[in-house]
């Protein structure tokens, strides 16, 4: 048995987000039914975490196991030539027989963006949150900042069906930060891992902050205040999945 590992970009506008749900389009359920033409037998398939409903991936990682001997060079033309266009396998490797695309990731890269100008396009509409309300995006930057660090994300987290088991919601953020490019706004966030809804509940905050009405995130990063405010998912991308590149990959084939 083989263990593939396969970097993904997809647009997730259509799809209820990457865990397999039924009777509901999802990138998971699409890979695995085309990896089952391809094997013949059902083909479970683990990625590095579960973007939401219409959340979009520059590069998620994903790894599954196969008897099939194609080639991986074969392989990731087969899955293209069987996915829908809005998904795209970018590279399969062969990798470690142990490999986790989840549990063995060390940084989680994200990305939102906010769209400034007055009039959104409709060829951009599916990939950005228009905003083209007064901001003081000064104060974006700063707070933006603040939430580097190990901190309880409690107060940025949505409701998860996991919560019953008590499991710590303190993260690590290895670098949080806003910058204007062009008509765009963009957050990006790289941290040890992700709660539920996290990212877009603190761009929601951010904008808060810029529209005045939230002076400091003292009070949230102690968990005091519920989650939220919760911007939309259509501008929210995976940027990258890292992994200890000491770690090494299986021999190819």
């Amino acid at each position: 048995m083989r263990r593939i590992r396969i970097t993904l970009s997809y647009d997730g506008t259509d799809y209820n987000g990457w865990q397999v749900q039924p009777d509901l389009p999802t990138i998971q359920g699409a890979i695995e039914s085309i990896l089952a033409e391809i094997e013949s037998a059902e083909v479970k398939v683990e990625g590095s975490g579960r973007t939401d409903a219409g959340v979009h991936a520059l590069a998620q990682v994903a790894a599954f196991s196969l008897n099939n001997p194609i080639p991986t060079r074969n392989l990731e033309k087969a899955m293209n030539r069987l996915l829908p266009r809005d998904i795209r396998i970018l590279s399969a490797e062969e990798a470690a027989e142990n490999f986790h695309p989840r549990f063995d990731a060390t940084a989680k890269t994200y990305e939102y963006r906010i769209l400034r100008a007055p009039i959104c396009s409709p060829f951009e509409r599916r990939y950005v949150h228009h905003h083209p309300y007064p901001l003081d995006e000064s104060r974006i930057f700063e707070l933006a900042k603040t939430l580097e660090g190990e901190h309880d994300f409690t107060a940025f987290a949505a409701a998860d069906d996991t919560d019953a088991l008590g499991r710590s919601k303190v993260r690590r953020i290895f670098s949080s930060t806003a910058s204007r490019q062009g008509d765009h706004l963009i957050y990006q966030v790289r941290g040890s891992g992700f709660l539920k809804h996290m990212v877009r509940n603190i761009v929601g905050v951010l904008l808060e902050a810029g529209k005045g009405n939230i002076a400091n995130l003292e009070s949230r990063l102690k968990g005091a205040i519920p989650p939220g405010p919760t911007v939309p998912a259509r501008g929210l991308f995976l940027v990258s999945v890292e992994y200890d590149p000491r770690k090494p990959p299986a021999a190819p084939r």
